[in-house]
């Protein structure tokens, strides 16, 4: 019995150190539009430093599933931030372009979508302390 006590009070103990690790917020990204199955859903979390310029701060990916998916971006810090997402149809974990320089594959970004390549100042928003949620369209 006194075991069972010491067992559950280092589980305990352990969940409590967890949960005071996590600093930041949660961004959940949900996807519309996803127009097939094939490939997969490619997420990232941006800084001014690194968009359209080197990977996020953080990256993640998903199976792509017709309809929409969720990616979500966990213990984030307050600053300036942008995602960008594109649907990696051939699993080639890079976007595909056309002759013409015009992308194969779907992509959308944090802000308004208008026509030439996007911008962190058109796609950036603020991250404080509370969570957020995003839905971004292909």
């Amino acid at each position: 019995m006194k075991r069972l006590g010491i067992i559950l009070g280092l589980v305990l103990t352990s969940m409590i150190i967890n949960a005071q690790d996590q600093e930041g917020v949660t961004i959940t990204v949900t996807i519309e539009n996803v127009l097939s199955d094939e490939g997969q859903i490619i997420g990232s979390l941006h800084t001014q430093d690194t968009f359209m310029k080197a990977p996020g701060i953080q990256n993640k990916s998903i199976d792509a599933s017709t309809g929409e998916v969720t990616l979500t971006f966990s213990d984030v810090t307050p600053g300036s931030f942008a995602l960008m997402m594109m649907h990696d149809k051939n699993g080639n974990q890079r976007m595909d372009f056309e002759a013409n320089g015009m992308p194969k594959e779907s992509y959308a970004t944090s802000g308004d979508m208008a026509f030439g390549p996007p911008s962190f100042d058109g796609s950036k928003f603020e991250v404080e302390n509370e969570d957020l949620e995003f839905r971004i369209r292909f």
